[in-house]
């Protein structure tokens, strides 16, 4: 194939995408303010550090504890440093943090819970009790013992959260394979004698694709907060990364003497998971023939 047929088919592909998100903005207001949330988050995250005024870790000890001014838009840290200049870089951390989380934990645990539905008997029934295993303790508690366990780092967070994420994907996955693996075209299939990996790529994954991206996109903000909420309590982020959970969990020694030091950046953390949570809701209602 031509590297001109590669591009059309390139442009063809992004144009149906625009337009897919297009019709979905216009198909309900709290949809558009979604969209448009998770764009300017987005954007922050890829362009934001080219329109920082000030380098992350640039101190200033002439303006330190300094209230929002022109030159420092929401303000000045202990040490000087632009708060703007530092939300901004945290935007791009946090959502970074948030696609290696949950990539593990979407890939591993779908197709685990994938193989699990479709070959059930002993196979179903280790990796379920496995998965009630880490599904038995609250999710942030058992995070916070393996990041302690690992020692305080952002690394070991990512770590963390990726091995206590993937159970809801699993059970979400072998749900929807025990409906379809009585189905007609996978009966088909297996008796034609189609392999199990081809079974699973080609006739159960592509039919439990749309779930798994609603969850995942709600799950972004989620993830989001539980790294912020880590790094809050002293086992993310460390000094001085600038990341939203980090920044906050500094600032609350000067709470009652310095309000914005947490304030933009809860506003921050605040304005990105409502934005991927409406975008979840409203793509489990527009991708749902039934409830659109």
């Amino acid at each position: 194939m031509s590297l001109s047929n590669l591009s059309s088919r390139s442009l063809v592909t992004i144009r149906r995408r625009l337009r897919a998100t297009w019709r979905f903005a216009k198909s309900s207001p709290l949809n558009a303010f979604a969209v448009v949330l998770v764009l300017g988050v987005l954007f922050c995250a890829v362009f934001g550090p080219l329109f920082a005024p000030y380098a992350p870790d640039q101190t200033d000890f002439a303006n330190t504890l300094q209230s929002p001014t022109l030159h420092h838009l929401f303000g000045t840290d202990e040490l000087g440093r632009d708060l703007f200049s530092r939300i901004l870089y945290g935007t791009r951390i946090s959502l970074e943090v948030a696609v290696i989380i949950l990539s593990f934990a979407v890939v591993f645990g779908t197709l685990l819970g994938i193989v699990s539905g479709y070959l059930g008997g002993l196979v179903d029934e280790i990796i379920m009790r496995i998965t009630d295993l880490f599904l038995g303790f609250p999710a942030l508690i058992l995070a916070a013992a393996i990041a302690a366990t690992l020692g305080p780092s952002l690394n070991h967070t990512i770590i963390a959260l990726a091995i206590v994420w993937w159970p809801w994907y699993a059970r979400l996955a072998r749900g929807q394979v025990l409906a379809l693996r009585e189905r007609e075209f996978v009966l088909a299939a297996g008796i034609a004698g189609a392999s199990v990996p081809r079974v699973v790529l080609r006739h159960l994954l592509p039919n439990i694709y749309s779930l798994m991206v609603v969850q995942l996109s709600m799950d972004v903000g989620n993830a989001i907060l539980s790294t912020s909420s880590l790094s809050f309590l002293g086992l993310g982020a460390q000094p001085p990364e600038p990341e939203w959970g980090a920044i906050i969990s500094q600032g609350s020694t000067y709470i009652l003497n310095a309000w914005w030091y947490i304030t933009f950046a809860g506003i921050a953390l605040a304005l990105t998971v409502l934005g991927f949570n409406l975008l979840g809701e409203g793509l489990r209602d527009w991708m749902d023939p039934k409830l659109r």
